[in-house]
């Protein structure tokens, strides 16, 4: 008899510290819908039982969606990391019929702000990666000034449409000529679906944009989620040729207004190639730069121990 109620406490404890367990494992991360202008934006919280400044993730793209940075996560056991898919890409949910009117600069600034308000953000780091790095600083000068941005951090920074191309430009000088001349002559006629085309763009995109191979799941679902008409309206049909809103789109002269810690990264071999982020570096007054070796536009998946060191780092200095 005593066995068999020593049994059933044990039982009943193990089920009990399980029960607890899971409690405090869901405790820890939370998912939902923000409402915004045009529709909802889908988020996800985790590291919620932290207590260090939380860091808000910005993805790129316009469109990308934030799978491809899921990465940092790991960060989730230092700090509560907030995701999110910007209005017309991944979970988030559109329900404007005119959405062309949705795609500015200005509403996707006011999309963070409606984040921060929604998910009690008082205090907050701020990490953009490539778009969702000039998307950061946009906010940052928005007016009225945001207020409680602890630090910035600007990954694979896009702070110029025209120097981006350019640059893009540059590297795809780099690579071998049957290469260059396909791109060059079908970005000449306009030919952006050629199969030769595409072919010589993978080649491109695995020097420059990330040079995994096989690709990382993450990444590969970002663009299966992809909100393209998003990405077509802004930027355009390809890395070398824009023809959308953000054309002539620059915030380099906002740089110098940038008073918070500000951290630069960008991959050895980055789109957004190092000599370019250093000179947005020199322009923020005290800001840090940090260029990951033999490594591309998403050095945070090429690098993500190095890359997650790096930030965490910077974030308990600044905080």
């Amino acid at each position: 008899m005593k066995q068999k109620i020593a049994v059933f406490t044990i039982t009943v404890f193990l089920v009990i510290s399980l029960f607890f367990a899971i409690s405090a494992g869901a405790s820890t991360e939370k998912e939902g819908f923000i409402p915004v202008k045009g529709g909802q934006v889908w988020y996800r919280a985790v590291g919620l039982d932290k207590d260090a400044v939380p860091l808000l993730v910005l993805h790129g793209g316009p469109g990308m969606t934030h799978f491809y940075l899921e990465s940092l996560e790991a960060l989730a056991s230092e700090r509560p990391v907030i995701f999110y898919d910007q209005l017309g890409c991944g979970n988030s949910i559109t329900t404007e019929k005119d959405t062309l009117s949705l795609w500015t600069v200005e509403r996707f600034v006011e999309e963070v702000q409606a984040v921060r308000d929604a998910l009690g953000l008082d205090e907050v780091h701020i990490l953009g990666q490539s778009w969702g790095s000039m998307l950061a600083v946009e906010y940052y000068t928005w007016k009225p000034e945001p207020r409680g941005i602890r630090s910035l951090i600007l990954a694979g920074p896009f702070m110029s449409t025209q120097r981006w191309i350019s640059d893009a430009k540059k590297m795809l000088k780099t690579l071998p000529e049957d290469v260059q001349r396909t791109v060059d002559e079908s970005e000449a006629r306009g030919d952006f679906d050629n199969p030769d085309y595409l072919a010589a763009m993978d080649v491109f995109y695995a020097n420059f944009f990330c040079r995994l191979d096989p690709w990382p799941d993450s990444l590969l679902k970002a663009f299966d989620t992809m909100g393209m008409e998003v990405y077509n309206y802004m930027w355009g049909p390809s890395e070398f040729t824009s023809t959308g809103t953000l054309k002539y789109h620059q915030v380099i002269d906002k740089l110098r207004d940038i008073k918070v810690p500000t951290l630069f990264t960008s991959g050895e071999f980055d789109e957004a190639r190092p000599v370019t982020a250093a000179y947005y570096w020199s322009l923020v007054p005290g800001a840090e730069i940090h260029i990951v070796k033999d490594a591309s536009h998403n050095h945070h998946l090429e690098k993500p121990e190095e890359f997650n060191t790096i930030i965490s780092w910077f974030m308990k200095r600044n905080e």
